[in-house]
């Protein structure tokens, strides 16, 4: 054995891998940084907390997405991604769901929401720069999954930091977005038995009921437009704007 060659045997007998559970821990590295790590079925999966997971920086940029983009800013305006470009963005998108689903295990919500929205801007991008549509149906599948994360996500967040209201708020706002991109998918009709749709209004009913709370301000909002009751509209867009301004 090689005098740089380490036996992590003892790691893994310490961390064992559990079939059907998403195990996953913040460690400190030698030089004192923060790294996620995630016991897989082979051994430990080892990433980065901050841009690519990987720690590479393709073309000097965090990511691949953003070095793409400057390439695109750089050429002519028909820009069009190569098979090479698809492969390069496609480990960045295996490697932002490893790290996302290793977020939700550690309840890092905010953190979930930053890697779901880098990965819903590779799938825009994928979409408006795609070699065919195979290739982008082939991604676009996945854009419900990766919303169904990011709303899950959002809502605990808003949760913790802003109270059950702005929790139920996050649900809605992310449903349409789901019901949305299922729709332009072709999915079944019948969305609120969607297996992804379902748990997230369940979630907002278990906020309702355990923290006794009626219909928001957002609701309230779309009722009183639906009724045309104009002067209400108005007053609860001050009042909603003030919340805003208050936790911003």
């Amino acid at each position: 054995m090689g005098r740089n060659q380490v036996d992590i045997d003892a790691i893994l007998q310490k961390w064992p891998y559990q079939p059907g559970t998403i195990r996953a821990r913040l460690v400190r590295a030698r030089d004192g940084r923060e790294v996620l790590q995630m016991r897989i079925e082979l051994g430990i999966l080892q990433m980065e907390t901050t841009h690519r997971p990987d720690g590479e920086r393709p073309g000097g940029a965090d990511t691949y997405l953003d070095h793409l983009r400057a390439l695109r800013s750089a050429d002519r305006p028909d820009f069009q991604l190569t098979e090479e470009q698809c492969a390069e963005m496609d480990r960045e998108f295996v490697q932002y769901y490893q790290r996302r689903v290793c977020w939700l295990a550690l309840r890092q919500f905010d953190r979930v929401v930053v890697d779901a929205d880098h990965t819903l801007a590779l799938m825009d991008f994928a979409a408006e720069h795609s070699p065919g549509d195979d290739w982008t149906r082939s991604h676009e599948q996945y854009r419900p999954f990766v919303l169904f994360h990011r709303t899950q996500a959002a809502s605990l967040a808003a949760l913790e930091n802003h109270g059950p209201e702005a929790a139920i708020e996050a649900v809605t706002a992310g449903l349409e977005g789901i019901r949305q991109s299922l729709q332009e998918g072709d999915r079944p009709t019948q969305i609120e038995d969607d297996s992804l749709v379902r748990p997230l209004l369940e979630l907002r009913q278990w906020v309702r009921e355990q923290y006794h709370v009626g219909r928001t301000l957002g609701e309230q909002l779309s009722d009183a437009v639906a009724k045309e009751q104009y002067e209400l509209a108005a007053k609860l867009r001050d009042e909603i704007a003030r919340r805003r301004s208050q936790i911003s």
